[in-house]
């Protein structure tokens, strides 16, 4: 079914308590939070050369940054232009803080932590051959995704996304995103500072995302900084393919493996559609 991009239509809004963006602002008049005590903020630049966070302030000492793995140019243009192709004839679902997206993985409640199949068809087929060159880099052995997340983002519609962790019961170590259309910036976030280095108030860290880059959040980049997509960062479209995979409890050996195994083999089949 053909479902065109719609971004230049009416808008609408999908966002919840205190998420917002252009749209809701503008016509539900939501109301803005109060601001808030200034605070101490600490900002670095991501070197993926060396790995090292390098402070924006010349006094200010660089530290290693470890769990970000960054590979430029992932994707050709021409794949770009057949994935975007690809997703704008699925329908995109509004989402909050201004993003809409398409979801292919099974349907899960995280505060219940309960997983089932749904309607959950299995990653899309233009991802099995991304996915097979993933296994090229070292920091993705193993890698089997069990869910990928399309979203995309309009400045028209103030889009971004919190500061935040992802789940770890159900979503393994490792996130991995293919990132379109438009270079833009990752923040790692860390609101208790690094105190033994001198850093008492909290710490940025801006990962500079190249067009057409794949990204890899593991270890403390994943479980301990918070990230985020600031609306700042987002000056044209851009879209993102966040693909994600199973923790242990859902692996061989885990509470949960059988489950686990019935997923994967739906997932990698690579024949879904958006749920």
């Amino acid at each position: 079914m053909m479902a065109p991009d719609t971004s230049d239509d009416v808008p609408s809004c999908a966002c919840k308590g205190v998420r917002r963006c252009l749209v809701c602002e503008g016509l539900k008049e939501k109301v803005q939070p109060e601001a808030s005590e200034s605070k101490i903020v600490h900002h670095f630049l991501y070197d993926p050369q060396s790995r090292l966070a390098v402070g924006k302030d010349a006094q200010a000492a660089s530290f290693p940054f470890s769990g970000v793995f960054l590979c430029e140019n992932f994707i050709s243009e021409e794949e770009e232009k057949e994935l975007i192709c690809a997703m704008d004839q699925d329908v995109w679902k509004e989402s909050q803080s201004g993003r809409r997206k398409q979801d292919f993985g099974p349907k899960v409640n995280f505060k219940k932590r309960k997983v089932r199949v749904g309607g959950f068809s299995g990653l899309p087929a233009l991802s099995h051959k991304l996915v097979l060159r993933m296994y090229q880099e070292s920091t993705l052995a193993g890698f089997q995704p069990v869910e990928q997340c399309n979203l995309d983002y309009h400045p028209e519609r103030g889009a971004a996304i919190d500061p935040h962790l992802d789940d770890s019961w159900l979503w393994g170590e490792r996130l991995v995103t293919i990132s379109m259309l438009s270079d833009t910036t990752l923040t790692m976030s860390l609101e208790q500072g690094l105190p033994e280095l001198g850093l008492t108030g909290e710490v940025h860290v801006a990962v500079h995302l190249p067009r057409r880059c794949l990204v890899v959040l593991y270890g403390e980049a994943r479980h301990i900084w918070k990230h985020a997509i600031h609306r700042k960062d987002i000056h044209v479209r851009r879209v993102c393919s966040t693909y994600r995979e199973l923790s242990a409890e859902f692996l061989p050996g885990g509470q949960q493996a059988d489950l686990g195994a019935q997923l994967l083999n739906i997932a990698l089949n690579f024949q879904g559609s958006p749920v």
